[in-house]
Protein backbone atom coordinates (compact mmCIF):
# COMPACT_ATOMS: atom_id res chain seq x y z
CA UNK A 1 0.00 0.00 0.00
CA UNK A 2 1.53 3.51 -0.93
CA UNK A 3 1.57 6.33 1.30
CA UNK A 4 -1.17 8.23 -0.50
CA UNK A 5 -3.60 4.88 -0.65
CA UNK A 6 -3.03 4.45 3.03
CA UNK A 7 -3.86 8.73 3.56
CA UNK A 8 -7.03 7.98 1.75
CA UNK A 9 -7.65 4.91 3.77
CA UNK A 10 -7.23 6.75 7.16
CA UNK A 11 -9.26 9.94 5.48
CA UNK A 12 -12.22 7.71 4.87
CA UNK A 13 -12.46 5.82 8.01
CA UNK A 14 -12.10 9.39 10.03
CA UNK A 15 -15.27 10.64 7.44
CA UNK A 16 -17.30 7.48 8.43
CA UNK A 17 -16.54 7.50 12.20
CA UNK A 18 -17.01 11.49 12.08
CA UNK A 19 -20.36 11.22 10.44
CA UNK A 20 -21.53 8.13 12.85
CA UNK A 21 -20.81 10.25 15.82
CA UNK A 22 -22.85 12.98 14.68
CA UNK A 23 -25.80 10.85 13.71
CA UNK A 24 -25.79 9.30 17.32
CA UNK A 25 -29.60 8.78 18.15
CA UNK A 26 -30.41 11.20 21.45
CA UNK A 27 -27.13 13.01 20.94
CA UNK A 28 -27.79 17.13 20.73
CA UNK A 29 -25.61 18.98 18.77
CA UNK A 30 -25.23 22.08 20.82
CA UNK A 31 -22.51 22.44 22.87
CA UNK A 32 -24.61 23.75 25.58
CA UNK A 33 -25.93 21.80 28.72
CA UNK A 34 -29.57 22.11 28.78
CA UNK A 35 -30.59 24.12 32.03
CA UNK A 36 -32.14 21.31 33.76
CA UNK A 37 -28.69 19.57 33.52
CA UNK A 38 -26.68 22.62 34.70
CA UNK A 39 -25.27 22.61 37.89
CA UNK A 40 -27.48 25.40 40.26
CA UNK A 41 -26.61 28.56 40.43
CA UNK A 42 -24.15 30.38 43.35
CA UNK A 43 -24.06 34.21 44.61
CA UNK A 44 -21.56 35.48 46.36
CA UNK A 45 -21.59 38.62 48.19
CA UNK A 46 -18.69 40.68 49.68
CA UNK A 47 -18.92 43.44 52.15
CA UNK A 48 -19.11 46.52 51.31
CA UNK A 49 -15.80 48.22 50.21
CA UNK A 50 -14.10 50.39 53.37
CA UNK A 51 -12.54 53.01 51.53
CA UNK A 52 -16.06 54.52 49.69
CA UNK A 53 -18.49 53.10 52.73
CA UNK A 54 -15.69 55.73 54.76
CA UNK A 55 -16.92 58.53 52.78
CA UNK A 56 -20.69 57.68 52.77
CA UNK A 57 -20.92 55.45 49.60
CA UNK A 58 -22.05 51.82 49.49
CA UNK A 59 -20.35 49.71 47.46
CA UNK A 60 -21.17 45.95 47.54
CA UNK A 61 -18.41 43.29 44.87
CA UNK A 62 -20.84 40.15 44.03
CA UNK A 63 -20.20 37.25 41.70
CA UNK A 64 -21.96 34.35 40.25
CA UNK A 65 -21.24 31.23 39.55
CA UNK A 66 -23.50 29.05 36.70
CA UNK A 67 -25.16 31.97 36.59
CA UNK A 68 -25.04 35.47 33.80
CA UNK A 69 -25.98 38.65 34.75
CA UNK A 70 -28.18 39.84 31.19
CA UNK A 71 -31.20 41.87 30.69
CA UNK A 72 -33.51 38.59 29.68
CA UNK A 73 -37.11 38.60 31.08
CA UNK A 74 -40.06 36.50 30.84
CA UNK A 75 -40.67 32.83 30.81
CA UNK A 76 -39.43 32.47 27.05
CA UNK A 77 -36.16 33.20 28.76
CA UNK A 78 -36.07 30.29 31.14
CA UNK A 79 -34.29 27.84 28.75
CA UNK A 80 -31.27 30.29 28.28
CA UNK A 81 -28.14 28.13 28.80
CA UNK A 82 -26.01 28.79 30.01
CA UNK A 83 -28.43 30.05 32.66
CA UNK A 84 -29.20 33.56 32.88
CA UNK A 85 -31.21 36.69 35.12
CA UNK A 86 -30.51 39.38 36.87
CA UNK A 87 -30.65 40.56 40.30
CA UNK A 88 -33.09 42.22 42.98
CA UNK A 89 -31.60 44.66 45.39
CA UNK A 90 -33.56 45.95 48.61
CA UNK A 91 -32.75 48.34 51.20
CA UNK A 92 -33.20 48.03 54.64
CA UNK A 93 -36.46 46.06 54.73
CA UNK A 94 -38.18 48.91 52.17
CA UNK A 95 -40.77 47.46 50.38
CA UNK A 96 -39.71 48.48 47.06
CA UNK A 97 -36.90 47.21 45.05
CA UNK A 98 -34.58 47.27 41.81
CA UNK A 99 -33.62 45.18 39.09
CA UNK A 100 -29.65 44.80 37.91
CA UNK A 101 -29.59 43.88 34.67
CA UNK A 102 -25.99 44.97 33.83
CA UNK A 103 -24.04 42.94 35.69
CA UNK A 104 -21.31 44.96 36.51
CA UNK A 105 -20.06 43.18 39.54
CA UNK A 106 -20.72 45.74 41.96
CA UNK A 107 -24.21 47.33 43.89
CA UNK A 108 -23.61 50.64 44.34
CA UNK A 109 -25.90 52.65 46.98
CA UNK A 110 -25.03 56.76 47.70
CA UNK A 111 -27.34 58.46 50.53
CA UNK A 112 -27.45 56.44 53.15
CA UNK A 113 -27.94 58.19 56.34
CA UNK A 114 -25.27 57.53 58.98
CA UNK A 115 -25.90 54.60 61.20
CA UNK A 116 -26.42 50.50 60.39
CA UNK A 117 -28.31 49.17 57.24
CA UNK A 118 -28.42 45.96 55.26
CA UNK A 119 -29.30 45.20 51.90
CA UNK A 120 -30.99 41.81 50.30
CA UNK A 121 -29.44 41.06 46.95
CA UNK A 122 -31.20 38.56 45.30
CA UNK A 123 -30.07 35.98 42.16
CA UNK A 124 -33.50 35.95 39.96
CA UNK A 125 -34.36 33.87 36.96
CA UNK A 126 -36.23 35.88 34.04
CA UNK A 127 -39.23 35.35 35.18
CA UNK A 128 -38.46 36.91 38.62
CA UNK A 129 -38.49 33.89 40.80
CA UNK A 130 -35.62 34.41 43.74
CA UNK A 131 -33.11 30.78 43.45
CA UNK A 132 -30.35 32.51 45.90
CA UNK A 133 -30.28 35.49 47.86
CA UNK A 134 -27.86 37.73 50.27
CA UNK A 135 -28.08 40.02 53.22
CA UNK A 136 -25.31 42.06 54.28
CA UNK A 137 -24.83 44.41 57.04
CA UNK A 138 -22.90 47.44 57.81
CA UNK A 139 -22.88 50.39 59.21
CA UNK A 140 -22.72 54.16 57.12
CA UNK A 141 -20.16 56.36 59.32
CA UNK A 142 -20.91 59.97 59.89
CA UNK A 143 -19.03 61.99 57.36
CA UNK A 144 -17.61 65.60 58.72
CA UNK A 145 -19.26 66.96 56.05
CA UNK A 146 -22.49 65.37 57.14
CA UNK A 147 -22.06 66.34 60.49
CA UNK A 148 -22.28 70.37 59.25
CA UNK A 149 -25.20 70.06 57.46
CA UNK A 150 -23.32 70.23 54.37
CA UNK A 151 -24.24 67.53 51.67
CA UNK A 152 -22.18 65.03 50.18
CA UNK A 153 -20.96 64.77 46.84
Amino acid sequence: MTLKSFAAAIALVLSIATTAHAQEPGREASQFVPVANEPPAELFVDPPLAGPLARGAVVIPYRTRNFRILPVFGASALDVSPRAGHLHVSVDDLPWRWADAGGNGSVVVNGLPAGPHKILIELALPNHDVIAAKEVSFVVPATPAAAHGVPEH
